[in-house]
């Protein structure tokens, strides 16, 4: 596989963009999913029409882990924290020996972590993300994205994005639709690269959180992050944190989980037109084949929703030409 670089990225996003008069989703399949999304971007973009929805209430939010970049074989802020845990582990092994799940994360178990409800994963997080300014921990992620390889395809994380959902977040911002990130991974860590990868600026981007307290010195003011969850964006958090942030409920949700559940009924039953977009990670050859029962990314509830409720379910492996920009040629 060739490396793509966040330049070249931006390049293929932007050539999807002056695309879309042609076909405005070119990576993805002719057929159900595809149509039915073009169909209600129509309907909610031409006057006159029953269906219209005024430019300033067109929101569109997307879940990020599954829905925009992969997740496999875990999360991708959790290879962040297993590599800052493992730095701090070595520079004090007593470490170790006070916060196990530090040690397991400087181990690498995965399992050990995810194993009580996601209660080891964010206490965690909540070491290897505090003790800095916010300004510190951006710049310690920025640096992990620019050395850190997927185990797997030995690419940088943030190129493994999906070309058809790059496509699709250009092609709705064409269509006046203003694009969201709400995600359970945490605020600050997403917008390190969500403006670069996807064209969505920090503003624009919702998600977990860890207190923060001002700092004031003789030489500048900065907000250091502190080992306190402030909010986790996830489940019901999601349409909460959605009104908290943005004040409109979206017209358009997409997916990948039961995470992403409350936040897909959120967009669909507020009483005017909604779109529902599930991710259905069917492809175990270019990328991973996962739903029910898995620990990361489980689709379980809302895949039941999506069939009974007549929701877009995007089935990878049929549905999407190619998976990720460095699969092009």
């Amino acid at each position: 596989m060739k490396t793509l670089s966040i330049a070249a990225a931006a390049a293929v996003l932007a050539f999807s963009a002056g695309s879309a008069f042609s076909d405005p989703l070119p990576s993805w399949t002719a057929g159900a999913a595809k149509s039915a999304i073009v169909a209600f971007v129509d309907a909610t973009t031409t006057p006159g029409g029953e269906t219209y929805v005024d430019p300033a209430e067109r929101i569109a939010v997307f879940d990020n882990d599954g829905t925009l970049w992969a997740e496999q074989p875990a999360y991708f802020q959790l290879a962040y924290a297993m590599d800052t845990a493992k730095a701090m582990v070595e520079a004090d092994p007593g470490l170790a020996n006070t916060n196990p799940s530090l040690k397991a994360a400087a181990e690498g178990d995965v399992d050990g972590l995810l194993a009580d409800g996601h209660k080891g994963l964010l206490q965690v997080l909540a070491a290897t993300h505090t003790g800095m300014t916010t300004d510190e921990f951006k710049q310690s992620v920025a640096d992990w994205l620019a050395s850190a390889r997927h185990p797997t395809t030995g690419q940088r994380y943030d190129a493994m994005i999906y070309q058809p959902m790059l496509e699709l977040l250009s092609y709705l911002r064409e269509s006046g639709y203003k694009t969201y990130i709400v995600s359970g991974g945490g605020i600050d860590f997403i917008r390190v690269f969500s403006e670069s990868v996807y064209g969505i600026p920090p503003e624009q981007v919702v998600g977990s959180s860890v207190k923060a307290e001002f700092e004031l010195s003789g030489t500048g003011a900065d907000t250091r992050k502190i080992p306190e969850l402030f909010f986790y964006d996830d489940k019901e958090g999601k349409p909460v944190a959605i009104n908290h942030h943005i004040g409109r409920r979206p017209v358009i949700a997409g997916g990948n989980s039961d995470g992403d559940h409350q936040m897909l009924q959120y967009a669909t039953r507020g009483g005017r037109p909604g779109l529902a977009i599930i991710v259905h990670h069917t492809d175990a050859d270019r990328e991973w084949a996962y739903d029910r029962g898995s620990r990361i990314g489980g689709l379980d509830k809302a895949l039941y929703e999506a069939e009974a409720s007549g929701w877009v379910v995007v089935d990878m492996k049929t549905d999407w030409r190619t998976v990720f920009p460095f699969e092009l040629q």
